[in-house]
């Protein structure tokens, strides 16, 4: 589902709202997301899921076509991990 499949979704299911106020809401949650994740905090949403950063170090990597060893920074990346109750309705 894309983000704006989404907002479609949640304006037929909410009819009382206009498509453009849900799109501001989904957008908003989106970005106050993003803005805890860049301050390094974690985002926890119960039955959901959580996001987190997590640091990767410096190392040396190979380029694929060459073989050369490539230097590659150290870097923080976004980490989700799947709620038990969001793994519980995949798998069953």
């Amino acid at each position: 589902m894309t983000k704006s499949e989404l907002i479609d979704f949640l304006a037929e299911q909410n009819p009382h709202l206009y498509q453009r106020d849900v799109e501001r809401i989904v957008t908003t949650i989106f970005d106050e997301i993003g803005a805890a994740l860049s301050r390094g905090d974690r985002v926890e949403l119960r039955g959901f899921g959580a996001f987190s950063v997590k640091q990767r170090d410096a190392r040396v990597g190979r380029n694929p076509r060459t073989g050369e060893a490539v230097k590659v920074a150290a870097k923080r990346v976004p980490y989700f991990k799947t709620g038990k109750q969001l793994r519980d309705m995949i798998n069953s």
